[in-house]
């Protein structure tokens, strides 16, 4: 095997402190790292945008109940061996344990809920902010998935590749002092998630059709997810050889291609005049409000 020569060590215990009944691990800080990071980039769009601030704070506490139910109900689906005799487990998120994808599906549904019951005008705008947002914090949510090292990755032979040593940490439990090198995999997501960001910033910007940049981050985040988990050890399912990420990456992928090149085939549906006579009375009641796409 080619010797790794940027292999980096990491050492660092998983759990920062743990006194006092009170547990903090590096996975929960820059997960609520994250979630407020993400909270404030989506503010700043959509304040941009004319959304009110009640519906873009109120929009965000729905998306971060339902991320956090969602990510740590298909985790606990996933990974039910681990709970069947400690069903207290279920609730300990502070120690780890979620799923992206869970924390995804939640979120949105957590958001769309909102949306529809107070009424918020241009949900695919919302939505094309909320994508913005919830990139730029899985991103930062990821380095605490890489200090912890739950997320095993195959071994490299590459120039590059960590190893951890913390006698606390998943990996070093799972493949002890003998380790090699393995694929920092979920370093290489974050610096994808960095590309969707940037990538989703020039569409917002460029492309004037609401629900565009959400639809290109549904189809970008499952393609990266579907590349990085070749690299990954998790389980594959069904008898596909697919892991669980890359199936519903795949669903992703078709959904968000389809749903771009619906929106850029297909001209905006014209305001009736019901719609007409609510927007002159919100612009009457509130100023700014949310920008329309003009009718075709």
């Amino acid at each position: 095997m080619i010797e790794t020569l940027l292999s980096i060590d990491i050492g660092i215990a998983p759990t920062i402190i743990d006194k006092w009944g009170i547990e903090i691990t590096w996975h929960g800080l820059f997960t609520a790292l994250g979630v407020v990071i993400g909270v404030l980039v989506a503010a700043y769009f959509g304040r941009k945008a004319g959304y009110k601030e009640d519906h873009i704070y109120n929009a965000a506490l729905a998306l971060v109940i339902g991320g956090i139910i969602g990510a740590r109900l298909l985790y606990v689906a996933e990974n039910w061996s681990q709970f069947e005799d400690d069903l207290s487990g279920i609730i300990e998120v502070n120690t780890g344990g979620i799923s992206i994808y869970g924390a995804l599906i939640g979120g949105l549904v957590g958001g769309w809920l909102y949306c529809i019951i107070a009424k918020v005008p241009n949900i695919p705008k919302a939505a094309d902010i909320a994508a913005i947002g919830g990139i730029i914090g899985m991103a930062v949510g990821r380095i605490g998935d890489i200090i912890n090292g739950e997320h095993f990755a195959k071994t490299t032979d590459l120039w590059w590749g960590v190893i951890y040593t913390d006698p606390n940490s998943p990996s070093f439990i799972r493949f002890g002092v003998a380790a090699e090198p393995q694929h920092p995999a979920v370093a290489y997501e974050l610096l994808g998630d960095l590309v969707i960001f940037a990538i989703l910033i020039f569409l917002y910007t460029h492309v004037r059709r609401s629900g565009v940049t959400f639809f290109a981050w549904v189809f970008l985040y499952g393609a990266l997810r579907t590349a990085v988990s070749f690299l990954r050890l998790d389980d594959t399912i069904w008898g596909t050889g697919l892991r669980t990420a890359q199936v519903i990456g795949i669903v992703a992928m078709v959904i968000g291609l389809i749903g771009i090149v619906y929106l850029l085939m297909v001209p905006p549906r014209e305001e009736t005049g019901d719609s007409r006579a609510a927007r002159r009375r919100a612009l009457r009641e509130e100023a700014p409000t949310v920008e329309e796409e003009p009718a075709t």
